[in-house]
């Protein structure tokens, strides 16, 4: 089945960081993830404590025992959101370190080059390489504001979508990687992606649910990049091998 298969290629990633020659590459992704989440998910808490103090303070004492209900669901609701959001403001800061991770999974399992650029062309190459992640905010923003307005006005229907959308768009953000790597049209790669959704949305879904996960979380974007890799090489290489 497609959406197990999508799956076990993000778990695939686990193996892939640790292999020799890979793990270098793996270092400077996990630091960055580590610094702006570990940062980042302080001030969340205090900004949760905050919203559920406040509402607290508008309720009558015979509702007191309301708090112990808000706090699990504004906790969940919040790093639900936060998880996806989180993650591509991080993969754009990312986004060369990314790519040259996946350019070395791909020679690791192929055994061929992507392409013979030195560390100077790697760094011309940067401005294109966030230019693409600017390309996925586009694509991001206006569908995240309509899931959004849904999650919130339309309870069950809407986090059922949210989670579709954010599987979609973990799928997107990490199998990107191998395609740019190829100069492959942001366009075209989606278009790869929809004609297997269930591979997609299986890989999206895994990477969602391990983002979620404490600890885990804060190496998920290596392990993404590893698996999309592999995912990448064995469904979609064969079109543009030279």
């Amino acid at each position: 089945m497609q959406l197990g298969k999508g799956f076990e290629y993000f778990l695939s990633g686990f193996s892939l960081i640790s292999q020799k020659g890979l793990k270098r590459f793996v270092l400077i992704p996990l630091l960055i993830n580590f610094v702006l989440f570990g940062s980042s998910l302080f001030f969340i808490i205090g900004w949760i404590e905050q919203g559920v103090n406040y509402v607290n303070s508008y309720l009558p004492d015979f509702l007191s025992w309301l708090e112990f209900i808000i706090w699990p669901i504004a906790l969940l609701l919040v790093l639900f959101i936060y998880s996806m959001v989180f993650t591509v403001i991080t993969n754009f800061i990312a986004a060369p370190f990314n790519g040259l991770l996946s350019e070395k999974v791909e020679l690791y399992l192929t055994g061929q080059r992507v392409n013979d650029d030195g560390l100077a062309d790697l760094l011309k190459d940067v401005p294109r390489m966030l230019g693409r992640e600017l390309s996925k905010l586009v694509y991001y923003l206006p569908k995240a504001l309509l899931f959004l307005i849904l999650l919130l006005f339309i309870p069950v229907f809407g986090q059922v979508m949210w989670f579709l959308f954010s599987a979609w768009m973990f799928a997107v953000q990490y199998i990107d990687y191998p395609f740019d790597n190829h100069k492959i049209p942001f366009g075209e790669a989606r278009q790869h992606l929809k004609h297997k959704q269930g591979l997609s949305y299986g890989f999206g879904t895994a990477v969602l649910i391990f983002s979620m996960i404490p600890i885990v979380n804060l190496i998920v974007m290596p392990v993404a990049v590893c698996g999309a890799t592999r995912l990448f090489v064995e469904n979609y290489r064969i079109n543009y091998r030279a």
